[in-house]
This record gives C-alpha cells, structure tokens and sequence, in this order.
C-alpha cells in the first residue's frame, strides 16, 4: 500500500508540473495574436489569460472523462503507465518549446497515454472507436475548420469594412480583441485544464482512490491553478512564432482568429473531444493570413508547425513507452 501510495503521489505530482508546463508552453494560444497587433500588453494579456484560463477550467468535464476512460482500458492502467503518459507529453513539450515549435500539449499527452499503454498492455487495452471519434477525426477536422472558417470571416470582414480608413478600423477592432482574446483564454482553459483532470482522476481510480471516472472537486482546482500559474509565466519563444513568423497580424485578423478558434474550441470542449488549441488557433492564422492572398503566410514556417503536429503523437508515445520500460524495470508502481 505504501509503495501505492508513494507512486500515487509522484503521478499527482507529475500531472501537475505537465499542466503547469502546458500553461507556458500554451501562453501563445491565448494571447499571441493581441500582442502582435498591440490591442494588449504582454503583461496585461498574460494576466487576461491566466485569469480566463482558471475560470474555464470549470466550464465542464466532458474532455477529462475522455482522457479518464474513453482511450484506453482503465482496468489495465497502472500508475507506472500513466508516470509514464505524463514523462513522455512533459519531455516533448520541453522539446518543442525549446525549439520554439507550437505543439500540440493535448496530443502529446494523448501520445503518452496510448504509447505507455501499448507497450505495458498491448494494443488490446486501446479503444479504438473512442480514439478514432474523440482523437483522429477532430485532429483532422478542426484545423481544417479553423482555416476555413478564419478564411471565410476574414473575407466577411474586409468586404463589411470595405469603405472603412484603416486608422480608425484598426481602432475599433484592438478593442474588440479584448473581447476575443478573452473568449480565447477562457476557451483554452475549457479545454487544455481538463487534460489533467483527466489523467489525475484515472491515476486515482487506478489507484482505487475513487470508486469511479468522476472528476473530484479538488482536482479541478488543483488543474485550474496549476495551468493557470504556468500561463503567468508565459512562452516567449512560441509567441514569437505564432504571433509574428506565421503571418502579418493587424487587429482585424487577431479579432477573427481568435473569434474562430476560441468558438471552436468551446464547442469541441463540450462534445469531450480533447482537440488541439495549438492546431486550432495555429490553422485560424494561416486562414486570415490567407485571406490577403497566398503571400499572406509563410508557408515555411507553416511547415515546420505541420510537421511539428504530424509527429507528436508518436514522439511522445516512443518517450513514454521508454519511460514505462524504465519505471516498470525499478518497480515503480
């Protein structure tokens, strides 16, 4: 029991640095566009997002029971898998935050599960029509969603605002991004917060802690502040990439990227589909910077992002596969 109760906690532990991690390495998501086009300060927007992403924590569960109970077989989940999960998304984020690549946190998380999973339990444990309906297709579907849909409102808005000076609409719209980049915030913390809450809530079932896959209060909190607390401290590094190497932003395109992918988000979050705000927000730029015509993006550092999403999942599961080997080689759980 003991030895339960140490790995239990090293887990919890590891959960929470992920999450604080994921607020850092996800800061860009929420705030990068209104600090390109200067609608906020970089302090006063960390701050805006920090604030909206604790409160989004608590706009629903519906991902975390995802995460919990709809990938993998909760019967065969040891806490050496999920320390394992959870050393592969945090190895991997460091990585790519290190390099200065917008990641995906949620798929790297997602990768360590399945990878520790697959190699502790085999590829039996997996639930292949919850990873293909809650994993695959939004991670298809919603950067293509998040292109089109930024693509089309752009095109609303400069044909609404055709006749408008430019001064005096770009007046109009930094105030708006108050707004969207609140709406944004608030969206991600709906959906990046619940990944932990998730993963803590199947170590505690797994652990026998708690009778069932519902997420307990504390762990809301502790996932809400966690992620929170790591957004304050902002990443600088990916904020550059998302806020000024993708695309020309001026206030109308932060406006209509963040309407797009924080309305996304929202919605996917409450269908329990764990989707990616990096992928989300990342695919809404390149659609606005679209809207300028095909130079309105560089299309080389949309690569290195693409590539970046396409590799994630399997990175992530190889380093926790690795991990588990290891962990299960002491004895850890």
């Amino acid at each position: 029991m003991e030895g339960v109760t140490f790995a239990l906690v090293v887990v919890i532990v590891l959960a929470v640095a992920f999450d604080y991690i994921n607020g850092f390495h996800d800061t860009a998501n929420a705030i990068a566009t209104s600090v390109a086009t200067r609608a906020l300060s970089p302090r006063h927007a960390i701050l805006m997002a920090a604030s909206f992403n604790f409160l989004g924590a608590f706009a629903g569960t519906a991902v975390a029971k995802t995460i919990g109970s709809g990938l993998v077989d909760d019967a065969t989940t040891t806490q050496a898998v999920v320390a394992a999960a959870l050393i592969g998304a945090i190895t991997w984020n460091l990585i790519t935050w290190y390099q200065g690549l917008p990641s995906s946190s949620s798929h790297a998380l997602i990768g360590g599960l399945l990878g520790a999973t697959i190699i502790a339990a085999g590829t039996g444990a997996l639930k292949v029509d919850g990873i293909t309906s809650k994993v695959l297709v939004p991670m298809v579907v919603s950067p293509f969603l998040g292109f089109t849909i930024a693509f089309g409102l752009m095109l609303a808005l400069y044909w609404t605002f055709r006749n408008a000076k430019r001064k005096p609409m770009a007046r109009i719209f930094r105030r708006l991004q108050l707004l969207s980049a609140g709406y944004m915030a608030f969206s991600h913390g709906s959906n990046d917060a619940q990944k932990t809450m998730g993963i803590i809530t199947l170590a505690l079932f797994a652990a026998g802690v708690i009778p069932t896959n519902d997420v307990p209060l504390w762990v809301i909190v502790v996932s809400a502040t966690a992620l929170s607390l790591g957004t304050a401290v902002g990443g600088w590094r990916i904020m550059r990439t998302m806020g000024q190497r993708v695309a020309e932003l001026e206030p109308v395109h932060g406006f209509a990227a963040e309407t797009t992918a924080a309305t996304i988000l929202l919605g996917t979050a409450q269908l329990g589909m764990p989707v990616s705000t990096t992928h989300v927000i990342s695919s809404a730029i390149m659609g606005v910077g679209s809207a300028r015509g095909p130079k309105g993006v560089r299309w080389g550092v949309a690569r290195r992002i693409l590539l970046a999403w396409v590799i994630t999942i399997p990175a992530a599961g190889i380093i926790a596969a690795l991990s588990w080997f290891i962990l299960h080689t002491i004895g850890f759980g």
